[in-house]
């Protein structure tokens, strides 16, 4: 099974979640989704592997959430398009495997998909 990794450099839950698969003898295939951004159809993937709503994946903390006039209560579309566009709106690090996913906070929460 392919172990896929959406990877933010600059985050050290996304560092923890890489070190602790790693750790287990996990080589994940690592996508630096700032550099390679994800698509809509791909985030889309990713909210159904991770059985979430759009807005539990968006960072509601950044500039770019508050510039672009979002809110948690914007429609999911809405926020799909902002986070394809901008993807440090998406909360990291992302582990998928399989079907299935899980949002690395904490780290550990990825061990359930493994």
């Amino acid at each position: 099974m392919s172990i896929v990794i959406w990877h933010n450099p600059r985050c050290s839950k996304s560092w923890a979640t890489l070190k602790l698969l790693e750790d287990r003898g996990i080589s994940p295939d690592v996508r630096f989704y700032l550099t390679d951004p994800p698509t809509e159809s791909e985030i889309l993937g990713a909210l159904t592997a991770l059985a979430l709503p759009a807005n539990a994946l968006v960072r509601t903390g950044e500039a770019d959430f508050r510039e672009l006039k979002l809110s948690p209560e914007s429609p999911d579309e809405e926020l799909v398009s902002a986070m394809a566009k901008s993807p440090k709106l998406i909360e990291r690090p992302i582990v998928f495997a399989g079907d299935q996913a899980r949002l690395g906070r904490p780290p550990e929460a990825v061990l359930g998909i493994l």
